[in-house]
């Protein structure tokens, strides 16, 4: 079964991530992307794929702006 479609979602989703104007919704797609890429690593059996991407969706939702705000009150 060819599954390369799932990192070509990734792809787009991670390059459509920039076209969001507000960082919480810059953040979520990120971190979608990021947890797509972790799949597909996981199917090829990319370990550097899989790490890079768990920091990566780690980063885009510890940094997220309403995470933040949510954890100060």
């Amino acid at each position: 079964m060819r599954l390369d479609w799932i990192g070509w979602v990734a792809t787009a989703a991670f390059a459509s991530s920039y076209l969001f104007k507000r960082p919480n919704s810059l953040r979520l797609v990120q971190a979608g992307a990021a947890t797509l890429w972790v799949i597909y690593g996981l199917i090829i059996h990319a370990f550097p794929v899989v790490v890079a991407n768990v920091v990566v969706a780690a980063m885009a939702i510890f940094s997220s702006p309403l995470l933040r705000r949510k954890t100060a009150e």
